[in-house]
């Protein structure tokens, strides 16, 4: 069976934290730095996926390398937006956990996946309906409040 991207927990707990990286921008004026977030945080989810689909070991875990970057360009950005006071120390500390969090599970996931001996990533039959909304589970942090 074709296991895809979506299934990936990592995925999903990078999507939330890209829409709520939009959530939390959606009224910034400051569109220099809004953009560089918002691109950022696209960017953890989009290279997992994109590492995965192109069905390699090797490409899967450079990918995810480029996705645990991209999480960490986020978590600086976070604080230099709190610092200039775009953003509140509690929308702040959610992204930075987030970022973490995220990068600790990339790391386990290349390790898993470098220790693999198969080069090639499963690739057939269907892939799994993915609700667009994303409605996920929970990843145990709280929603940060607006301040």
């Amino acid at each position: 069976m074709y296991q895809s991207f979506e299934s990936l927990d990592v995925w999903k707990r990078a999507c939330r934290l890209a829409k709520a990286v939009y959530q939390e921008l959606k009224d910034c004026r400051d569109f220099g730095l809004k953009d560089q977030m918002t691109r950022a945080a696209v960017s953890i989810a989009s290279n997992i996926a994109e590492g995965y689909e192109r069905g390699t070991n090797k490409d899967f875990i450079r990918f995810l390398k480029i996705a645990q970057g991209s999480a960490a360009e986020l978590r600086t950005q976070a604080y230099i937006a709190n610092s200039v006071e775009l953003i509140g120390r509690d929308a702040t500390r959610h992204i930075v956990e987030e970022c973490k969090g995220i990068g600790a599970m990339l790391q386990a996931l290349a390790n898993a996946r470098a220790n693999n001996v198969s080069e090639s990533v499963p690739l057939e039959g269907e892939a799994e309906a993915f609700d667009l909304d994303f409605d996920l589970p929970e990843t145990g942090n709280r929603k940060p409040e607006t301040e």
